[in-house]
């Protein structure tokens, strides 16, 4: 145990630890005591005595096992203040639930790269063919990942309180159907990897540009999609799309140093210092997609990590091969067809034949309302619009892309933009 902590620092420790353990310890709590709401408000109450105590005791050795401990206690007092708390002891088995208490402490600091990893069968709990698909990844993510059901909602596009009733409905299915908290046996594992591969790469996709907060990446929820999808691989050697999504992961978070300045400002692609991509993430990306691609089951996955590869190949903006990348986009609209994928594909295009017709496209997107509420719809035809010198128009959809914006990062890169836009109508001369 280290000295008193002074009261910031304390803070800002919680603040990271809860990024960073929140999952394993609800994970751990949900397999002893078969109960989600319980385990993650145990969980939640620790946090709160860590923020209470640390600064006058001092910091633990293991504060994530500390965390653990004192969310097992806050569930036994939980317990105790029910009414139903010898029925729920019976259906235990107190000699069963006690011995597993007794060593949660121990396991919460065991390497976490065995296959037998509580997060790993929370996964494959949550994305059980019971739920329906938008569940399991919902689930997943507000009990794994530490998301808030805001968070959750926005990756979702869909509105808060229809997200939490489905959260709620969930894991009372969980527990009317008795579900079990386990990775399943073999011949039961393909049936569960869509789910599982779409709540990796939603978790990856929040550290990678996250919704909320100050700070566009949260890198400890990128290296916990990126370590969990090679789990899957080791459950599922020679899967394809898990090999595509985990080639999609490295050769996007090759770019993360080189996305965010020194002032946490967002650095579009184009400007980015490429000499400080990561060279090693984007080898093994493009081996690989390789090794995918041979396997001649070619899926979305593995098609996305493509159109990154082949960002990443190039050695300067201009050196993108876009009407490769548009014709990859074509495909993938085959195979998973999708609002995003749709402006994505406008995007390319733009790129490749000019941004008038990449707006044309993006403007019959904006017109169908699906994406109305989705901010880079919005930034998207802004950019274009100014490209264009629309000003009036760019400077609208741009104001739209903010209002729906809640990452501060991404809020002050639409303000600078804004800004310019203004410059630009200024210094714009006079139509007779």
């Amino acid at each position: 145990m280290s000295g008193p902590a002074p009261l910031e620092a304390a803070h800002q420790l919680v603040d990271r630890l809860f990024r960073e353990e929140q999952g394993r310890a609800v994970a751990t709590l949900i397999r002893v005591l078969g109960d989600f709401d319980l385990a993650e408000e145990a969980v939640q109450d620790a946090f709160i005595s860590a923020l209470e105590t640390w600064p006058a005791r001092g910091v633990p050795d293991n504060p994530g096992a500390w965390i653990t401990t004192t969310a097992r206690n806050r569930a036994i007092d939980r317990l105790r203040r029910r009414s139903r708390l010898n029925e729920k002891i019976e259906t235990l088995g107190r000699e069963a639930t006690e011995s597993a208490l007794r060593t949660i402490e121990a396991e919460a600091a065991e390497d976490v790269m065995q296959i037998a990893d509580d997060r790993l069968r929370l996964i494959f709990t949550c994305c059980h063919p019971a739920l329906a698909m938008d569940a399991r990844v919902a689930l997943t993510l507000r009990a794994l990942g530490g998301l808030t059901t805001p968070e959750i909602a926005r990756a979702f596009l869909l509105p808060e309180p229809t997200l939490a009733q489905r959260l709620v409905r969930a894991k009372r299915k969980i527990r009317a159907a008795g579900i079990p908290y386990r990775v399943p046996p073999a011949e039961l594992l393909p049936e569960r990897l869509d789910g599982v591969l779409h709540v990796l790469y939603l978790v990856f996709n929040e550290g990678y540009a996250a919704t909320s907060g100050d700070s566009l990446v949260r890198r400890e929820l990128s290296a916990e999609a990126v370590r969990l999808t090679r789990v899957v691989d080791q459950l599922l050697p020679g899967e394809p799309e898990i090999l595509g999504l985990l080639a999609l992961m490295l050769l996007h978070d090759a770019r993360r140093e080189a996305r965010v300045g020194a002032g946490g400002e967002l650095i579009l692609l184009d400007d980015q210092d490429r000499s400080r991509w990561d060279p090693d993430r984007i080898e093994e990306g493009r081996a690989l997609i390789r090794r995918a691609l041979e396997l001649g089951r070619p899926g979305p996955y593995q098609v996305q990590a493509a159109i990154a590869a082949l960002h990443d190949e190039a050695l300067a903006p201009s050196d993108t091969d876009w009407p490769q990348i548009a014709t990859l986009y074509r495909a993938l609209r085959g195979m998973a067809p999708s609002p995003v994928v749709e402006l994505n594909f406008a995007a390319a295009v733009a790129m490749a034949d000019g941004p008038a017709v990449g707006l044309a496209m993006m403007d019959g997107i904006a017109a169908s309302g699906e994406l109305d509420r989705y901010p880079y719809l919005h930034a998207a035809r802004a950019d274009l619009l100014r490209r264009l010198a629309r000003w009036s128009e760019a400077e609208t959809a741009y104001r739209r892309a903010l209002d729906l914006t809640t990452n501060r990062a991404e809020q002050a890169y639409l303000e600078r933009r804004l800004a310019e836009i203004s410059s630009a109508r200024r210094n714009e001369p006079l139509q007779n």
